[in-house]
C-alpha cells in the first residue's frame, strides 16, 4: 500500500497467501491523501471507526490513533500489521464497538460500513465527544455511500457534503455543531419471534447494531429454526451465531444442553448473550468473540449449528465457509454432526462430503437446504 506516510505490507487475518483480496482499498488511500494534503493536525485525539484491516491506525500509528471496530478479525490484522510495520508497542488504542468510546475527539476517521444501522449507533455513541473544532472525514467506495449515509451523518454530527470520487472511492467532509438537538439511539433492538418456529416461537430476540437482519428474524433462519436437531444435548456449538436465536432456542428445548455461542463480531455475541438472557434459559451457557472454533479443543463438541456467512465485506467469498466447516470437523467427537443452512446455490454439500467424507440433505426448499455431516 503506498501512502504519503510509506508503503507498509499489509495482510487480511488469517493471513491466507492464496487470498487475493487486499487488505486496504482506494478508499483508504484516499482518505490518507485528503490527510497528508490537507495537513489535517493529528496531535491531538485522532478516533478511526471501521478500519477494516488496520491499514488506516497502522499508517497513522505514530500519531497514537484509537481503533474502534465491530470485529474480532480486523483486531487480529491490525496487531499483526502493526507489528510488521515496526509499530510502537501500545501506540494505537483498540476498542470495539461495546466498548465506552474516547471522552474527546480531535480528528474522527471513519470508513462506512456495509450497516447503515451500525453508522448510527457508532456515530451517536462518539457524538457526545466531538466538539466544534473536531475533523470528521468518512471514505468508502462509491458503491458504499449513498443519500442516508450523508443523512445520518447530517443529522447526527452536522451539515455534511462529499468530495469528488476518485477510483471510484469518495470523501465524506461533516463540519460539527456540538448543539444539534440528536435522536435518541434506538438499539439495540428488541423484537418478538413469529410462531410456528418450534421452542424459540413468541420469545424474544435482542439485536444490536449491524448484526444481520436486526429488526426481524431472517428467512434462512427461520427455516433453519424448523429443522433443528431434537434432544441432542451435550457439547453444542451456535457458530457464527448473530443475535443468537439459534442456540437459544437449542437451550430452550433441551436446558441440559451446554451452548457456545461464537461470533467474530462483538456485537453480534453481545446480542446472542441478551437474547439468551432475555428468555430465562435455565441451561448453561459460554459466549465467544473469536475466529470461528479458534481455541475450542479438538474433539470437545456434540453438535454444531452453522448458517455461514459468504461475504466479507462487499466482495463475495466461501472462505470462511470453509474455515468454519473445517473447525466443525476438528472439534466435532467422533459421531458429532454439523449442521448447516444456506441457500442451495452456494453448493456447500460438495464442501461437506470432501471434507467429512458424507452430507445429507435434511430439509430444503426453494431457496434454502439444511444438511448434515457426521464426523466419523
Amino acid at each position: 500500500m503506498t501512502t504519503p506516510w510509506g508503503e507498509p505490507a499489509l495482510t487480511r487475518f488469517p493471513e491466507d497467501p492464496h487470498d487475493r483480496l487486499r487488505a486496504w482499498d482506494a478508499s483508504d488511500e484516499y482518505l490518507l491523501r485528503h490527510l497528508a494534503q490537507e495537513r489535517v493536525p493529528l496531535d491531538g485525539t485522532v478516533v478511526v471507526v471501521g478500519d477494516r484491516w488496520g491499514a488506516l491506525v497502522t499508517v497513522l500509528a505514530a500519531h497514537r490513533p484509537v481503533q474502534i471496530t465491530d470485529s474480532h478479525l480486523a483486531q487480529e490484522a491490525t496487531r499483526a500489521n502493526l507489528a510488521r510495520a515496526g509499530a510502537e508497542p501500545g501506540a494505537v488504542r483498540l476498542l470495539t464497538t461495546q466498548d465506552p468510546p474516547p471522552e474527546r475527539i480531535d480528528v474522527l476517521l471513519v470508513r462506512v460500513p456495509k450497516s447503515l444501522a451500525l453508522l448510527e449507533d457508532q456515530l451517536l455513541r462518539l457524538a457526545p465527544a466531538v466538539h466544534a473544532g473536531t475533523v470528521v472525514v468518512g471514505t468508502g467506495m462509491v458503491k458504499e455511500i449513498h443519500t442516508s449515509t450523508l443523512q445520518l451523518f447530517e443529522r447526527i454530527l452536522g451539515p455534511t457534503r462529499t468530495s469528488l470520487a476518485e477510483k471510484k472511492a469518495r470523501l465524506i467532509f461533516c463540519t460539527p455543531h456540538p448543539a444539534l438537538e440528536r435522536p435518541a439511539n434506538p438499539w439495540p433492538y428488541v423484537y418478538t419471534l413469529p410462531d410456528g418456529i418450534g421452542p424459540a416461537a413468541r420469545g424474544t430476540v435482542v439485536n444490536h447494531a449491524g448484526v444481520f437482519c436486526a429488526d426481524r428474524l431472517d428467512i434462512g433462519t427461520r427455516f433453519f429454526l424448523r429443522h433443528l436437531p431434537e434432544g441432542r444435548g451435550g457439547r453444542v456449538v451456535d457458530l457464527g451465531c448473530g443475535n443468537g436465536v439459534v442456540g437459544t432456542s437449542v437451550a430452550l428445548a433441551d436446558p441440559d444442553a451446554e451452548v457456545l455461542f461464537v461470533d467474530e463480531s462483538f456485537q453480534a455475541v453481545a446480542s446472542a448473550e441478551a437474547t439468551y438472557k432475555a428468555n430465562g434459559v435455565p441451561g448453561h451457557a459460554e459466549f465467544r468473540v473469536a475466529d470461528g472454533l479458534a481455541g475450542v479443543p479438538s474433539g470437545s463438541v456434540d453438535l454444531v449449528l452453522n448458517n455461514p456467512p459468504f461475504h466479507s465485506h462487499q466482495a463475495m467469498t466461501d472462505a470462511t465457509a470453509w474455515r468454519m466447516f473445517t473447525g466443525a470437523r476438528r472439534t466435532l467427537r467422533p459421531g458429532g454432526e454439523l449442521w448447516v443452512v444456506g441457500n442451495r446455490h452456494l453448493g456447500y454439500h460438495v464442501k461437506l462430503r470432501k471434507l467429512f467424507g458424507n452430507s445429507r440433505l435434511v430439509a430444503s426448499d426453494p431457496k434454502f437446504v439444511v444438511l448434515k455431516a457426521v464426523k466419523r
